[in-house]
């Protein structure tokens, strides 16, 4: 039975926050600190008034799927993928809606990342169990930017190995390792063998 990688992809794989903050100067003429708190409070119109949250979210809605073009690669998610996938399984679950599921799809394949994508709203851990169940309970690691991902997963799934990655360098900065996480790592290179270490020891994380 082949391990299993479940990654988020935003801010793991592909960055966004820096794109989302230049589609929103250009088109919106609206401010976004990155790293300066949640999005509720970080994006701001040019008045200085911060944005209610029904409106971040329309702007989220705006980006996904019509502005994905602009996401760049992660450097060297692709390679560590494609090295981890001749020893496991890989599925990417990414925090958008069904009706954005094809779109990521092609995003993905257009950098060379052919995995299967699951799209879910809200907290992480069910998906990963239904995931892990589904695959056969193997030794599964997990990859996600944000802590309240990390604590779904924990409560779930607790037999995972939680990895905490945020690869903006400026979200990173600002941003305190994951509470729930087994580990804090913001580079694939290194990531990658820490991924590996956890698939070739063959035991459930430590709850």
């Amino acid at each position: 039975m082949r391990p299993l990688l479940i990654t988020d992809c935003d801010e793991v794989l592909l960055h966004m926050v820096r794109h989302f903050r230049t589609w929103l100067d250009e088109a919106h003429q609206i401010d976004f600190e990155i790293g300066a708190g949640d999005f509720a409070t970080s994006i701001r119109r040019r008045d200085g008034v911060a944005l209610e949250r029904e409106r971040m979210w329309e702007l989220l809605g705006g980006f996904f799927p019509a502005e994905m073009a602009r996401q760049t690669l992660v450097p060297h998610a692709a390679e560590a993928l494609a090295s981890l996938a001749g020893q496991a399984d890989i599925v990417v679950l990414t925090n958008l809606t069904d009706g954005c599921n094809q779109a990521r799809v092609d995003q993905l394949a257009a950098f060379g990342i052919h995995h299967r994508v699951v799209t879910n709203q809200g907290g992480k851990g069910g998906p990963v169990a239904a995931l892990v169940a589904e695959h056969g309970d193997p030794v599964t690691v997990f990859v996600d930017d944000l802590a309240v991902h990390h604590d779904s997963v924990a409560r779930h799934a607790p037999g995972v190995h939680r990895l905490h990655m945020v690869s903006d360098e400026t979200l990173a900065a600002a941003m305190p390792a994951a509470p729930a996480a087994h580990a804090r790592i913001d580079d694939w290179r290194e990531a990658e063998g820490w991924i590996a270490a956890r698939f070739a020891a063959g035991t459930a994380a430590e709850a």
